[in-house]
């Protein structure tokens, strides 16, 4: 046997270990039926023993794919998103493709950039939560694309999955419910995020369902960051103490910095305060107290999104929206009603 050095193992190479032709060994690494399991095992060992590495620039131009799938999140530093990219790459990897991960920040124009970036790489397709207001980007992609998160619900007429907001939501307002909390003030974000817009839509409709005017509930808007709960929260403490009395937070970063607000006015949660969160963080757990929060299945949204581009890129896949559960994490940050204590509450206001 010929022994090469100092370069990368060929076809060739592994032909002459295994003691078969190169097309062999093109048809078994190509997968193809047409080999016998017994030749097929013999040209894999030669490849783990020789470390070889199949040229996939070579291989996409004759198979017209590149084994690339692009993500496109809004913001890479929220752990939630971080889930979700988890669960993408976890699915990715187990298909045998590689995740081009960016974040658009929320900017519109960079999210144009990134399907721009992700079109010239060639990307298999991509998996994209859109912040642009119309859909004139992702038509001009020209690759399959699944949509992830609550703006999906802007563009109908492409396949999406993302968590069920109007679950998530009356399961929280739900639990608040029997702890005696049936108007738990608010914490949102700007109005001109669409996931305020869905949340205060569930918390509208619910409301009136149960018989509770959806004017009388007190919001404070943030940003979704933990310094903007915080903020938020200072507000409500000293705009309306007995609003304050329990919070529901559109989000677990800022459910986290209204927990550091309560502490900062002197106040113990949930002794004097409850706080619910949304989004179920990892982070979440640590807080002091665990906060209790509206889990959303961030991993799995990321698992699904790219089983369904693996489908589109197929074309197996039938267009659907699909919309996974939410789930009730109970850790320490609420209490009864009847557990609070107004006194220390009220003391705040009057400061």
């Amino acid at each position: 046997m010929t022994t090469r050095r100092n370069k990368q193992p060929t076809i060739i190479d592994i032909a002459e270990v295994a003691g078969v032709s190169k097309s062999t060994v093109a048809r078994a690494l190509s997968g193809s039926p047409h080999i016998g399991e017994k030749t097929r095992e013999r040209v894999l060992t030669a490849v783990r023993a020789l470390g070889y590495e199949r040229n996939h620039l070579a291989h996409s131009l004759r198979s017209g794919k590149t084994g690339l799938i692009g993500l496109v999140i809004p913001d890479i530093a929220n752990p939630f998103w971080a889930e979700v990219a988890r669960g993408a790459q976890d699915a990715a990897a187990a298909s045998g493709a590689s995740l081009l991960i960016f974040s658009s920040d929320w900017d519109p124009e960079r999210e144009a950039h990134h399907l721009r970036a992700l079109r010239q790489a060639r990307v298999d397709g991509a998996i994209v939560n859109p912040v642009a207001d119309n859909v004139d980007g992702l038509g001009r992609f020209g690759l399959p694309v699944v949509l992830i998160g609550s703006s999906a619900e802007r563009f109908p007429e492409l396949s999406s999955v993302g968590s069920d907001i109007a679950q998530g939501v009356a399961l929280g307002l739900d639990h608040l419910a029997s702890l005696d909390h049936h108007r738990p003030a608010l914490l949102v974000g700007s109005a001109n995020r669409l996931a305020r817009v869905r949340f205060m839509r569930v918390v509208h409709d619910y409301c009136i369902g149960h018989d509770i005017d959806p004017a009388t509930l007190v919001i404070e808007e943030g940003s979704y960051t933990v310094e903007s709960g915080r903020a938020a929260m200072l507000r409500l403490l000293e705009r309306d103490p007995k609003a304050a009395r329990c919070v529901f937070a559109a989000n677990d970063l800022m459910a986290l910095g209204a927990l550091l607000a309560v502490r900062e006015a002197g106040l113990r949660c949930p002794n004097d305060v409850s706080i619910l969160g949304f989004d179920g963080i990892p982070a979440a757990a640590f807080s002091d107290p665990g906060l209790t929060t509206i889990e959303k299945p961030a991993r799995a949204i990321g698992v699904e999104g790219m089983h369904l581009l693996a489908e589109t890129i197929e074309g197996k896949l039938e267009h659907r929206r699909v919309l996974l559960d939410c789930a009730l994490t109970s850790r320490g940050s609420l209490a009864h009603n009847s557990d609070l204590g107004p006194t220390r509450l009220m003391a705040v206001g009057s400061n």
